[in-house]
C-alpha cells in the first residue's frame, strides 16, 4: 500500500491489492562479495587479528602510518563475518526501515551492515538524536561493522558518546517528550595514524611532530574509551617484496569457514541466552567459560601487574583468549591463547 487512503479503500472492499509474497531466506545469506582478503598483500599479523575479531565479535583499533592498508583491511572484514541469522536480518531491516534507508525492492537486508561515517560526524549522527529521535550510525551498524577512519579526528564529544553503546549494546536517546532506545550491538573497527603527521616510529620517513602536538593528538582518545577496545595492533609499512613477489594470501571464504566454526561453538555455549558471541559475555559468563589453566593464570597474573591492566581490560583479555581457543577447537584456555590475547593489547606500551 502506498498510503492510508489505499488501506481504507481495501478495507471497504473498493480496491484490490497484490498478493504478498514470502522472502525465501532462512539465514540471511549475503550476496557474493566483490572484495576479498586475498587482495591484501602481507600484513599477516593484522589479518590474523581481524580473524580473531570476526570470530568473537571484538572491537579493533589499527594504528599505522598512511598507506599501510588499514582501510583496505577494514573494508574486507565483512567478507569473513558469518552470515546473519534470520532473526538478526529482521532486526537490521527494522532499523534501516525506521531510518528510511531500506533499499527499494529489498524487503529484507541480507548482508551485515558496514557503516563508515566521516570524522566530521556529530554526536547525534553517531549515536542518534533529533527532535524526533532517529537511529544513528552506531545503530545502523547493528549486527555489523562501524568503521571509524581517522579515529582521533572525530570530536571528543562524539567519541565519548560511544562509550555506553559499546558497553551495553544499546543506545537510549532522551528528549522532553519521550526516551527511545535503539539496539547497537556492533563491532567497532577504528583506524588511526600514530601522530598528526602520520610517521611517528616509521622506518622510512621522519616524524615532524613536536612533543606538544603528539600529546594533544593522543589525548583525544580517552582511557575509558580505549579500554572498551579488545584488540589494538600496529599495521606496519608493507615491504616491496610483499607487494610484488609474494603469492596472494588466503581467500575470504577460507577464513570465513574458520570464523563460522568458532561462532558455531559460541552459539552452542550461549544457547538460551541473548548472548551470541564471546565479546558480549557478561562478567558471570566470563568467570564460567573463560577459566584458564593454572600456567595460563600465572602468565595472566604477571601481565596484569606489568601492563597495569584494568578490571575491564582483564575481562577483555580473557574473552579474546576464549575466542582464540575456539578457533583452535580447544576446550581450555592455555598459555598460547593468553599470550596471543596479550599481544593484542599493544596500546598499553605503544602509541596510545
Amino acid at each position: 500500500m502506498e498510503n492510508l487512503q489505499e488501506l481504507a479503500q481495501f478495507l471497504a472492499g473498493e480496491r484490490e491489492l497484490p498478493q504478498p509474497y514470502r522472502v525465501d531466506l532462512a539465514a540471511g545469506e549475503p550476496r557474493k562479495a566483490t572484495l576479498d582478503f586475498s587482495e591484501v598483500r602481507g600484513q599477516l599479523y593484522a589479518k590474523r587479528a581481524l580473524e580473531v575479531a570476526a570470530a568473537g565479535g571484538h572491537n579493533v583499533l589499527m594504528i599505522g602510518t598512511p598507506g599501510t592498508g588499514k582501510t583496505m583491511l577494514a573494508r574486507r572484514l565483512p567478507t569473513i563475518l558469518p552470515a546473519m541469522t534470520f532473526a538478526e536480518a529482521l532486526e537490521v531491516t527494522k532499523i534501516h526501515s525506521l531510518a528510511g534507508l531500506l533499499p527499494p525492492g529489498e524487503p529484507l537486508l541480507r548482508e551485515r551492515p558496514f557503516r563508515a561515517p566521516h570524522h566530521t560526524a556529530s554526536p547525534a549522527a553517531l549515536v542518534g538524536g533529533g527532535r524526533y529521535p532517529r537511529p544513528g550510525e552506531v545503530s545502523l551498524a547493528h549486527h555489523g561493522v562501524l568503521f571509524l577512519d581517522e579515529f582521533p579526528e572525530f570530536s571528543k564529544e562524539a567519541l565519548e558518546a560511544l562509550r555506553q553503546p559499546l558497553e551495553d549494546g544499546i543506545v537510549t536517546v532522551s528528549r522532553a517528550a519521550a526516551a527511545v532506545s535503539f539496539p547497537a550491538r556492533i563491532m567497532l573497527v577504528a583506524a588511526a595514524n600514530p601522530c598528526p603527521c602520520g610517521y611517528q616510529g616509521d622506518q622510512e620517513k621522519e616524524c615532524t611532530c613536536s612533543p606538544a602536538q603528539l600529546q594533544r593528538y593522543r589525548s583525544r582518545l580517552s582511557g575509558p574509551l580505549l579500554d572498551r577496545i579488545d584488540i589494538c595492533i600496529t599495521v606496519p609499512r608493507v615491504r616491496f617484496e610483499e607487494l610484488s613477489g609474494e603469492p596472494a594470501g588466503e581467500s575470504s571464504a577460507a577464513v570465513r569457514q574458520r570464523v563460522e566454526g568458532a561462532r558455531a561453538v559460541q552459539r552452542e555455549r550461549f544457547r538460551g541466552t541473548p548472548v551470541t558471541c564471546n565479546a558480549a559475555m557478561t562478567g558471570a559468563q566470563v568467570r564460567r567459560f573463560c577459566a584458564p589453566t593454572r600456567e595460563a593464570q600465572r602468565m595472566l597474573q604477571a601481565a596484569f601487574r606489568q601492563m597495569a591492566l584494568s578490571a575491564r581490560a582483564y575481562d577483555r583479555v580473557l574473552k579474546v583468549a576464549r575466542t582464540i581457543a575456539d578457533l583452535e577447537g580447544a576446550a581450555a584456555i592455555g598459555t598460547a591463547h593468553i599470550a596471543e590475547a596479550l599481544q593484542y593489547r599493544e596500546r598499553e606500551g605503544a602509541a596510545f
